[in-house]
């Protein structure tokens, strides 16, 4: 366990940051299964704005890489056209 008392602080934020990161990405993934669950094209349009900012967001902080951002955010665009 740590001794010093900046290393414990850097435990509580790197604990703090953890559960953020986790909530945005929980929050992403279920946006996107909401997402691909709809039948109908209007609301799917409507929802797809929202879900394409959730995944840049993501990328931006480095929760998830940039690159499998773009390609989900492809894979949606897809699904939304397809419908």
């Amino acid at each position: 366990m740590a001794n010093h008392q900046s290393a414990k602080k850097r435990i509580r934020q790197s604990e703090a940051k953890r559960v953020s990161n986790r909530y945005f990405a929980v929050s992403t993934r279920n946006a996107i299964k909401k997402l691909m669950g709809l039948e109908t094209k209007a609301e799917a349009e409507e929802l797809f704005p929202k879900v394409t900012s959730m995944l840049d967001k993501l990328a931006k902080k480095n929760i998830m890489h940039k690159k499998k951002a773009s390609n989900t955010k492809s894979r949606l665009q897809k699904f939304v056209s397809s419908l």
